[in-house]
């Protein structure tokens, strides 16, 4: 006899663990697609050969896109009232989903012979296609928590879980992708092909191998949307809640309002640092691991060992933030990480057969000091709002979201570009590939990229310590202020 269904007042089936996870899913297949993003400048300025400094151009100008294709997309998707089988969004998903079976190859292309303005449009038209379906997809995705359940501690709940189905959408393919894209090359003998510069081993980039790794990927996540599509229950009114906020107003009073607010500037300072240092070194690092370390293919086992750490937090957040608040605590693992990014800044002077167990000695210590921010960063924002509605009087939540996500983004585009004309300008050549490179060059890759984690972990500590402005006290009394604001209401 089949177990009855336990329905909720509205006749829905009740919220229950098939939505967490099904929710779960769903980012887990965003980010079969958003993992590739780390290796799209590896592939193209490996194995594509693009110059660094043309490089740094396009990924600049398609990040461009990239700012404005949210809330254009999101603004479509507010319009359409039209009525759906599947309803609105789950249809939006499906079409981004089907999009992102082929999308995420398409940035993949594998022409390396081909002439550079060929080159130059083959990345161009690949990215923008890549990041519409991923839009289509996602924006629906993340506003869809607001429809599966009013209660906010069931809310609270998908976010969690959509946390952990980001973090196993990560990790997979950060260690597993390079282990079956970079290949290492024997002699003819069968001993290994050493570069005589640098005295490592050299590895190939198979650029094949990342196009249908991509197209596999693709695969994977159509399944995730799938699973997700199918079991997930909305439970609210579709047409009552919008994508974003789409709500017109003047962008430089905006700004000045926004700059006003120290704890969103400092918030947002630290969660940009964290982008321009740690998501910028990806490519700088797989370069050093090829060119240096000779061990390309383990170079994602290596940066996922430093993020392990983080998750160590997860379980014991909530007891560290009543005891010591979220700004002491934050600052305390600002400092550690301080610690881990001096200790890589060491790596490059000690005798290279001890420099990984060094770096990678720094890199566990700067994770451990990210773990209390990377769990309590959209919390700092939150109680940003809150100040906000504290000093002035207005909420002006989407505005102070909306601002703090353009700074995100503007360092996710202007950090990597930045980085690949660094490399240039350290020596390396995109023309001899990882193995023509120069021992200098190679040297100079692990300047850069303890130079970056360091760089992160300072302007994460300038953020949260000397600007952001509210610890634990400010917090209770703006809280205690707040709440008799609204009971006198």
């Amino acid at each position: 006899m089949a177990k009855e269904k336990k329905l909720d007042a509205k006749g829905y089936r009740k919220f229950g663990m098939l939505d967490k996870v099904a929710y779960a899913a769903g980012d887990f297949g965003c980010n079969m697609s958003f993992a590739l993003k780390g290796t799209v400048q590896t592939f193209w300025l490996v194995y594509m050969m693009l110059e660094t400094g043309l490089l740094s151009a396009l990924l600049l100008l398609v990040q461009i896109w990239d700012a404005i294709n949210d809330p254009m997309i999101g603004s479509m998707i507010d319009a359409d009232r039209r009525k759906y089988k599947m309803g609105k969004f789950k249809t939006y998903i499906f079409i981004g989903a089907c999009g992102l079976l082929v999308a995420g190859a398409a940035v993949f292309l594998p022409f390396p012979n081909a002439k550079v303005w060929l080159k130059a449009i083959l990345f161009i038209v690949g990215y923008v296609i890549w990041d519409a379906c991923y839009t289509i997809a996602n924006v629906p995705y993340g506003s869809m928590l607001s429809l599966v359940t009013e209660d906010p501690g069931e809310r609270a709940q998908l976010s969690t879980w959509r946390s952990v189905g980001s973090m196993v959408g990560n990790i997979l393919p950060g260690i597993i992708l390079p282990m079956i894209i970079w290949r290492k090359e024997f002699n003819e003998d069968g001993t290994p092909k050493i570069n005589p510069e640098t005295g490592v081993q050299v590895e190939t980039l198979l650029g094949e191998r990342v196009f249908w790794a991509a197209l596999l990927m693709g695969l994977l996540g159509f399944v995730a949307f799938l699973f997700m599509i199918r079991k997930i229950t909305i439970r609210v009114d579709e047409n009552s809640v919008k994508t974003n906020d789409s709500e017109k107003f003047n962008v430089f009073k905006a700004f000045g309002n926004f700059m006003k607010n120290r704890p969103a500037v400092g918030a947002t300072l630290a969660a940009m640092g964290m982008f321009l240092g740690m998501n910028s070194a990806t490519t700088a690092n797989t370069i050093m691991f090829a060119t240096y370390f000779g061990k390309a293919s383990m170079s994602g086992l290596v940066m996922m060992v430093g993020f392990v750490p983080m998750f160590f937090f997860m379980p014991f957040i909530k007891k560290i933030v009543n005891k010591f608040g979220k700004k002491e605590a934050s600052v305390a693992g600002t400092i550690v990480s301080l610690a881990g990014g001096l200790i890589m800044l060491v790596f490059p002077m000690v005798p290279k057969s001890i420099s990984l167990i060094v770096y990678m000695l720094g890199l566990i210590i700067f994770g451990l000091g990210m773990g209390v921010y990377t769990c309590v960063s959209w919390a700092l924002m939150a109680d940003a709002i809150d100040y906000n509605e504290w000093k002035t009087g207005k909420r002006e939540e989407g505005t102070v979201y909306s601002l703090h996500s353009f700074f995100r983004k503007l360092a996710q585009g202007v950090g990597p570009s930045i980085v690949l004309l660094l490399m240039g300008a350290l020596g390396y050549v995109s023309e001899l590939g990882t193995e023509g490179q120069s021992a200098a060059t190679a040297y100079n890759m692990c300047w850069l990229v303890a130079g970056l984690y360091l760089f992160s972990a300072v302007v994460q500590f300038i953020g949260i310590a000397v600007i952001y402005n509210l610890d634990k006290k400010t917090l209770e009394t703006m809280n205690t202020e707040l709440a008799a604001r609204k009971s006198a209401e």
